[in-house]
């Protein structure tokens, strides 16, 4: 039986991490530490020092910044510098239009931004900003998550010091969670008090309605419910929640200038936590209370997996969200707590190992192949069928299991997360 308190330290850690975006949050994170340090100069930049982990540098190279048809960080600091609102924080960049764009590639033009890899940083989160102008300056350190400021500094007056504030210490002030307090907070607490994650399904649903009615990134969400797509795919449950799901991260990935719900500081794993939950809710006629049950559990569970795994990793946060959403389809199967533990051994004995290669417009293939792999699980987990201790490294606690998993993304998968960037790092590009 969870406690009062217990109950209103998940509501306050669920606010704190399911949150509305405009843009891939890597970039936006950039622009709002950029915003906060040309805020505190209290003048426009003359320059910009940066100095990003590999892992922001990875995910801000090839996706498109909101309402300026361009990608990469350039112009998200360039419009991070001249309209950013620190205040609007994950969407910062509400206010961005074509006269800023315009000088924002003026401000590019004149080599005033200047962009380094801060190779010694063990925080896989880390962003420095230093925003100099007639003499002065300002700079401002974000690590751990993608809001969380630990540093301000105008000159030599230190305003902020929390730089001791490591990746592993961000969030020790939460409640530590396990899939069966998850459970019992999505399937007991008072409707009223969770009823807010409907805001997520109106976000997400805008995103895959302006993914649906326009030409955004490699358009797979309209493939899916193109006359060749049904043709391959037919005109099902399952191809509805690919092409929607679809559909919401084309628009994002390309740069569209939409909010979107965002889950542990990532719009894809927003979406991929409640449009695949959604449309199935929808299709198999559940109840209202059922959906929004759903919704916390499926975004519950994605984060508590990146509890375990950090902001930031090798491992594509798609498998995170998509455990999440399996278990919420799960449920709105009619399943109980064991078959939505199923469903989790399932997702993670078969998308282990998918790696983040950065943010940009074919994050919606692989946000669809972690959703088919969560419809699949889903369909197994109700009928007791679940991948066993015996095989690769599913544990019988599934609480282990998902350790197992964490593991693998954020300390095994190192290696492969340096090689990834090296390779994208040096591709010679048309």
């Amino acid at each position: 039986m969870l406690t009062k308190e217990k109950k209103a330290a998940i509501l306050n850690l669920i606010r704190r991490q399911v949150v509305p975006a405009i843009g891939c949050t890597e970039p936006i994170a950039v622009a709002y530490g950029v915003a906060e340090a040309a805020k505190l100069l209290g003048c426009k930049p003359e320059h910009i020092e940066l100095r990003l982990s590999g892992n922001i540098l990875k995910n801000a190279m090839g996706v498109g910044i909101p309402g300026t048809g361009m990608i990469g960080l350039p112009i998200a600091v360039a419009l991070g510098a001249l309209i950013g609102r620190p205040e609007l924080r994950l969407e910062v960049l509400r206010d961005c239009n074509r006269q800023a764009v315009e000088e924002g590639k003026q401000f590019i033009a004149e080599n005033r931004i200047h962009i380094a890899l801060e190779d010694k940083e063990p925080d896989k989160l880390y962003i420095s900003v230093v925003c100099s102008a007639d003499g002065h300056e300002a700079q401002t350190v974000i690590r751990g998550e993608h809001t969380n400021l630990v540093y301000k500094r105008i000159d030599n007056k230190v305003v902020l010091d929390r730089k001791a504030c490591t990746a592993e210490a961000v969030g020790n002030d939460d409640v530590q969670l396990t899939l069966r307090t998850v459970y019992d907070f999505a399937t007991t607490t008072e409707l009223e008090e969770i009823d807010f994650i409907l805001e997520a399904k109106r976000l997400n649903e805008a995103a895959a309605h302006s993914g649906m009615h326009e030409n955004y990134g490699h358009q797979l969400g309209k493939t899916l419910c193109s006359p060749l797509g049904r043709g391959i795919m037919g005109d099902s449950i399952f191809s509805k929640v690919l092409s929607v799901t679809s559909c919401a991260c084309d628009a994002r990935m390309a740069g569209a200038m939409v909010p979107v719900m965002s889950n542990s500081g990532s719009g894809n794993q927003g979406i991929c936590a409640t449009m695949p939950v959604v449309v199935f809710a929808e299709e198999n006629h559940n109840t209202d209370e059922e959906l929004v049950r759903a919704l916390i559990l499926s975004n519950l569970t994605a984060i508590y997996m990146k509890q375990n795994l950090g902001s930031l990793s090798a491992l594509c946060g798609c498998v995170v969200a998509s455990t999440g959403s399996s278990c919420g389809i799960t449920y709105l199967m009619g399943g109980n707590y064991e078959q939505i533990s199923y469903s989790v051994k399932n997702m993670i004995a078969n998308l282990t190992g998918m790696i983040c290669d950065g943010a940009k417009p074919s994050c919606a293939l692989k946000l669809t192949s972690g959703v088919s792999t969560a419809v699949l699980s889903a369909m197994l987990a109700i009928q007791h069928k679940y991948v066993t201790p015996v095989e690769g490294i599913i544990d019988e606690d599934v609480d282990q299991s998902i350790r197992n998993l964490t593991a693998i993304g954020s300390r095994g998968m190192d290696e492969t997360d340096r090689y990834v960037l090296d390779i994208m790092t040096h591709k010679t590009t048309v």
